[in-house]
């Protein structure tokens, strides 16, 4: 892997791949939902699909697609909540024509307002179908009981009234702000055969003039402020055969050390078919169908939780189930064994992502976005760090102990940082706050 600043400082990471006939190409901006205000909340997910409603030369959706699915390439693009990529995956030869193309979306996007009076429409069908996923949606009530009515606890997606709101201006302005050279990082992965012939194009296609006049009026996120001093709780109301829900507590930022012991903890309770929730909740009590423990891990704040859908007359029993193996973990060393398992569950399922040029593109891009963002906001006379390679990562998770996990487990399985999310056809929090204890 090896990162190279452009002739105007655009940020480029060339990642070869051995075995491989194609190459994936990434465009990844340090923006998010985080960066909005609550007018227009939602407009780096809605900018996003208008990168594919046309640009200079590719003049609208059906130009790009035709031009993508006559190769055969495989093409899209995300919005989380600190960072949007855009991203093609083709047979190596196509590498030119795929930057030609990015680039244009980029640099070119034409905005057109009858496209975006279309697009609200189907981002609205989009937002209907969250709603209408209970099991997709306890994720945005679980960030929101943490983060409330702020940019890092509203839905990626915004609300109807922003997706109806916005306008033409909104996207323009948040585009020239946000879509500038110190915030855009390139990354190609795969077959590169040669780094600086790769170099060259991508100084031939994103070396434009544009980029002098965006970011001049760049916004930042808004500081995250935590002071959680009691377990908290937030009820949908929802006619559901299911009762949803997510309980969890804060945890570490990216920059934190302790987030990849909180990765690893999260596996051990419920990242697999085989961990303690898993086992627990689905196959000793018969409570869910799906059961999931995850760890998020923001630049500023970070959390672990555990989601499942249970029976509505039993959720009571499935949050002392959950809340019981949050307890035991916190009290007792990880066995050896289960340890092992749980270092080479990770590293299985790691090897197998890594393998693929979409995934490994992913991997640094992420990286480096959230490694400038860091700087950015807490210190810009320091370096940035060294890209960490998919070989150095699994090194950190060899060295994870027992007594690692013991640690981070006692120090956020308090009874003042729970939260529990529910989704169902429950009015009285009373319930559940008798519950909370650890």
């Amino acid at each position: 892997m090896q990162l190279t600043k452009l002739k105007n400082d655009l940020k480029l990471i060339t990642a070869p791949m051995s075995g491989t006939k194609t190459i994936t190409v990434l465009v990844m901006v340090g923006t998010g939902s985080k960066y909005e205000d609550k007018k227009n909340s939602g407009v780096s997910h809605f900018l996003e699909h208008m990168f594919f409603k046309g640009a200079k030369k590719w003049k609208n959706t059906l130009a790009i697609s035709s031009e993508m699915d006559g190769i055969g390439a495989d093409f899209n693009a995300f919005t989380s909540k600190e960072y949007t990529g855009y991203w093609i995956k083709t047979e190596q030869s196509k590498l030119e024509l795929v930057l030609d193309l990015l680039s244009d979306m980029y640099f070119n996007s034409k905005l057109d307002a009858k496209e975006i009076e279309c697009e609200r429409g189907v981002i609205i069908e989009e937002f209907n179908m969250y709603l209408d996923n209970p099991m997709m949606h306890i994720e945005d009530v679980f960030e929101n009981l943490l983060y409330g009515d702020t940019p890092a606890g509203r839905d990626t997606i915004g609300t109807k009234e922003t997706i109806l709101g916005v306008q033409k201006k909104d996207f323009v302005d948040y585009f020239n702000s946000q879509y500038n050279v110190n915030n855009t990082t390139v990354c190609l992965a795969g077959d590169i055969k040669d780094n600086k012939k790769a170099e060259n194009l991508v100084n031939k296609y994103f070396n434009s003039k544009i980029f002098e006049k965006r970011g001049k009026n760049f916004i930042e996120k808004s500081k995250v402020i935590e002071n959680q001093k009691i377990p908290q709780i937030k009820m949908e109301y929802k006619k559901t055969d299911q009762a949803h829900l997510s309980l969890g507590v804060r945890a570490y930022s990216y920059d934190d050390n302790d987030r990849v012991i909180t990765r690893m903890l999260s596996l051990i309770l419920g990242g697999s078919m085989s961990s303690r929730l898993f086992i627990n909740l689905r196959e000793r009590n018969g409570l869910a169908y799906y059961v999931r423990t995850s760890s998020e891990a923001y630049t500023d704040t970070g959390y672990l939780t555990t989601s499942a859908g249970v029976p509505v007359d039993k959720i009571d029993k499935a949050i002392k189930i959950i809340l019981d193996e949050y307890k035991k973990i916190k009290n007792s060393l990880v066995s050896p064994k289960e340890l092992k398992r749980a270092k080479d569950l990770l590293k299985g399922k790691f090897a197998i992502q890594m393998e693929v040029s979409d995934n490994l593109a992913n991997w640094y891009s992420r990286q480096a976005v959230l490694e400038n963002t860091i700087l950015r906001v807490k210190n810009k006379d320091l370096k940035q760090k060294n890209l960490l390679s998919p070989d150095q990562y699994l090194k950190n998770i060899n060295k994870i102990t027992a007594v690692d996990i013991q640690k981070v487990a006692k120090d956020i399985f308090v009874n003042e940082g729970l939260n529990l999310a529910v989704i169902g056809s429950f009015k009285d929090k009373n319930k559940f706050k008798r519950l909370l204890k650890v």
